[in-house]
Parts: structure tokens; C-alpha cells; sequence
């Protein structure tokens, strides 16, 4: 069972990408790129930790936000998020938070930080299902390792988090540019197309005819989806 986590930030392409990520690892999320929206969805759902930009639009709401979550209630996990080194640790050291995060990062960096986060609480960092399988395939996060028909394939570290994410939702349809995120970081600056390089190594790897493919499904102009008609199936290995 995930936690509830509060994402504030002046971006929100960048909450829309940490919403996404968090929600396929089981967790429920709020985001909101307001301080007085902040606190109102805070008073309805009160989160287990807070992922807040200290930049939002100004260092200065952030502090705002801070200061008046913590008259009204107990403050629950921050973990602040910075453009700057030097700003985060400013600002966690006038708060007494050590945890911060600089941009650009990967998601799974943004796991990392919450986990060890909730080790600092004294409390058990509650995660989505660690092991997926669908249709013979099982990714099992824990050892970062992939089966197909029982028989293991390697898989790079990039290859393995796309699958993962994939895997997370069959159906859905995910962009080239989210997946690009997963790959680079949250902040990715390059071409969306490396993706399709990636998919074409990955469908090597996991599918009987990468030319015509079961498992990952090319949604054109826009991005990939893991088949859920394929996932609900049995499968066979691929050929080596």
C-alpha cells in the first residue's frame, strides 16, 4: 500500500511527470503549484510526505507554505527540491530538514530520496507491487532483473526502467517525452526519438518478432503503451 504524497511546484509539466511516475509505484499523489491550494488539499487528505520546489514561484512562498503547514499541524516529511545546491541546503538547514533533491533527476533518484526520507521518520516505506508480471514476462524491481519464459534476459538500466514503467499500466499510453524523463531525468533536454532507439533494443530482447511486436506497442506520433491483451496472455520465449 503507497503513501499519500504532496507535490508543490511552479512547474507543472514537472508535476505531471512525478505524478505519473509515483502513481505507477503504488503511491497516491496531490500536486498543486499554489500555496493556499497546497494547504487545502494538505487539510483534506493529510500527506505522509511533501516533495515542495523551494522555488515556487519564490523562495519565499515556500517558506510561506512551511511556516504556516506548521502552526496548524504536526509537519509531516519534507523533501525539498532545488534548481541550486547551495539554496536547498540554506534552506534545509533554516528548517532542519537534511533531505534535498537537485534538478535535473531520475525518478528512480526521487525514490531513493523519499525511502531514505521515511527511514529518518522511523517509518516503513510502504511501495507498489515490487514484482510485475504479465503475459510470461516478470520484472522484479528488488534485483532489477527480467524473465522471459523463465529464461532471464539482460537488459541495460534504461531498458529496464522503460519496461518497468510500461509494465506499471497496461493500456496506457505513454509519451516519448515521459519516457525520455524516466531515461535522462526529470529535466530531459534532448531528442524524444533516442526513445524509439531504446524500444527498438528492448523489443529485441523480449519479444518473439521485435518486426512484430506483442508486448510494447508503437502509438504513432505520440508514443508507446504495453499491450494489455498481450499482458493477460501466455507467452513464449523469444528466439536468442
Amino acid at each position: 500500500m503507497g503513501r499519500i504524497i504532496l507535490a508543490v511546484d511552479s512547474d507543472k509539466r514537472l508535476l505531471s511527470v512525478i505524478e505519473n511516475y509515483l502513481t505507477l509505484e503504488g503511491h497516491q499523489v496531490l500536486t498543486s503549484n499554489d500555496v493556499d491550494d497546497a494547504l487545502a488539499l494538505a487539510d483534506q487528505q493529510p500527506p505522509h510526505l511533501i516533495l515542495l520546489e523551494v522555488w515556487i514561484p519564490a523562495e519565499a512562498d515556500a517558506r510561506d507554505f512551511l511556516e504556516r503547514f506548521r502552526r496548524e499541524r504536526p509537519l509531516p516529511i519534507v523533501l525539498p527540491m532545488a534548481r541550486l545546491a547551495a539554496t536547498a541546503r540554506a534552506f534545509s538547514l533554516d528548517f532542519g530538514f537534511t533531505g534535498y533533491l537537485v534538478k535535473p533527476f531520475r525518478p528512480r533518484e526521487l525514490l531513493a530520496h523519499m525511502s531514505a526520507a521515511f527511514r529518518r521518520a522511523g517509518q516503513p516505506d510502504r511501495q507498489g507491487p515490487l514484482v510485475i508480471r504479465a503475459g510470461g514476462i516478470s520484472l522484479d524491481k528488488r534485483s532489477r532483473s527480467v524473465m522471459v519464459a523463465a529464461r532471464y534476459v539482460d537488459l541495460t538500466p534504461s531498458e529496464f526502467d522503460l519496461l518497468a514503467m510500461l509494465m506499471s499500466s497496461p493500456g496506457r499510453v505513454v509519451s516519448r517525452l515521459d519516457l525520455l524523463e524516466v531515461v535522462q531525468g526529470v529535466r530531459a533536454d534532448g531528442n524524444a526519438r533516442l526513445i524509439d532507439l531504446h524500444i527498438k533494443n528492448l523489443r529485441s530482447k523480449i519479444e518473439l518478432d521485435p518486426h512484430c511486436p506483442r508486448f510494447i506497442q508503437t502509438v504513432y506520433g505520440f508514443g508507446y503503451r504495453f499491450s494489455r491483451q498481450a499482458s493477460e496472455s501466455a507467452f513464449s520465449a523469444p528466439r536468442k
